[in-house]
């Protein structure tokens, strides 16, 4: 998630759970749906006048979330799960952000009129979210608990100050479900590789405007979102580990699915 703000691991009063473990959980038959909302830098024909000289933009982080792509469709293929993604930037219109949110549009696009704005969106918004959505109702219609997966990465320095954590898992404390997973997620990835420094609710908040927030409101139960967010530093500067990323990342995801009783079908196989 973009432009939200570093938070202490696990931040956030406990609240009324809700959407959560166990009453939240419908059975423990499970699917997962993955997203990738800023899974690339493309600028539509009709707004590339916008973008001429801003080619170094669109290739950094403003642009897209580089790796976050690759790694959705390892969780789906993993998973065999729906994908749902945006290869139009950010700097168009931001896919992780709700309509009228002051940053859903950039510098470049907000001033454009209003008709034009929602063209974009009508364009390059709101089909993925109403397919997301449509995803999330069949499931729940079937009986089973949503997993939904946000893949998003960040930069290793922010404003001059350097990011510890190599992977972030952002949830909404006051949501059990969320919270227990994302906690035997962190175990799995501890087990399978110790020198990884996973944070929790870490590089940004996970109850800040998103997707998956979004979506949580919708589906107060039944539904649990995490955004995963991998540090770039894999991807730019240590491909090998990245790529071993991709295929620790579902595995490990799927032994703490198991762990707190929810059955996914099919599993990755176990993380080495």
């Amino acid at each position: 998630m973009a432009d939200a703000h570093a938070v202490q691991a696990d931040s956030g009063p406990p609240g009324r759970p809700s959407g959560g473990l166990p009453d939240g959980l419908r059975g423990h038959a499970a699917a997962v749906v993955v997203t990738c909302e800023h899974g690339g830098n493309r600028v539509p024909l009709e707004v590339a006048h916008l973008f001429s000289t801003e080619g170094d933009h669109l290739a950094g982080h403003g642009g897209y979330d580089a790796g976050a792509l690759e790694m959705a469709r390892a969780l789906a293929a993993a998973f065999n799960a729906p994908l749902f993604f945006s290869t139009v930037t950010r700097l168009v219109v931001d896919q992780n952000r709700s309509i009228g949110h002051p940053k859903q549009f950039s510098k470049y696009t907000k001033g454009l009129p209003q008709s034009v704005r929602q063209a974009l969106l009508d364009a390059h918004y709101q089909p993925m979210r109403r397919e997301v959505l449509a995803a999330v109702n069949d499931i729940l219609k079937a009986g089973k608990t949503v997993i939904h997966l946000a893949s998003h990465s960040f930069v290793p320095v922010w404003r001059g100050a350097a990011r510890t954590m190599d992977m972030g898992l952002l949830y909404d404390p006051r949501r059990d479900g969320e919270r227990a997973l994302c906690a035997a997620w962190k175990a799995r990835l501890a087990t399978a590789r110790p020198e990884l420094r996973v944070r929790r609710n870490a590089p940004y908040k996970g109850v800040s405007d998103g997707h998956v927030t979004a979506l949580r409101k919708r589906f107060p139960a039944g539904y649990l979102g995490i955004e995963l967010e991998v540090n770039q530093r894999f991807v730019t500067a240590d491909r090998p580990v990245f790529e071993s990323l991709v295929r620790l990342i579902p595995a490990t995801l799927a032994a703490a699915l198991t762990d707190i009783g929810l059955d996914c079908g099919d599993a990755p196989p176990p993380a080495s």
